[in-house]
């Protein structure tokens, strides 16, 4: 994503010809993309993307569990009172 930006802002810049960008070569200023082509067919091909989506998801269903458990105890405490 942070490669998407960097061309956008890049190809922006070299289109309104603002400071030294505008001596660059449109195939510097086109780089970012490429490389977050190759990024994404990287982490695609490796298992990063899924990887990190389980992680997430695992983080998610951990910290809903917490409030569920904290939540019945508090229950439990009130009934026994």
């Amino acid at each position: 994503m942070y490669l998407l930006g960097l061309g956008l802002i890049l190809m922006v810049l070299k289109y309104i010809e603002w400071g030294p960008v505008a001596q660059w070569s449109w195939w510097l200023v086109l780089a970012p993309f490429a490389l977050a082509v190759v990024w994404w067919t990287w982490a695609d091909a490796t298992g990063y993307t899924k990887r990190k989506a389980m992680e997430q998801d695992d983080k998610r269903r951990d910290e809903r569990r917490a409030r569920t458990k904290e939540a019945l105890d508090a229950n439990f405490q009130k009934r026994r009172r």
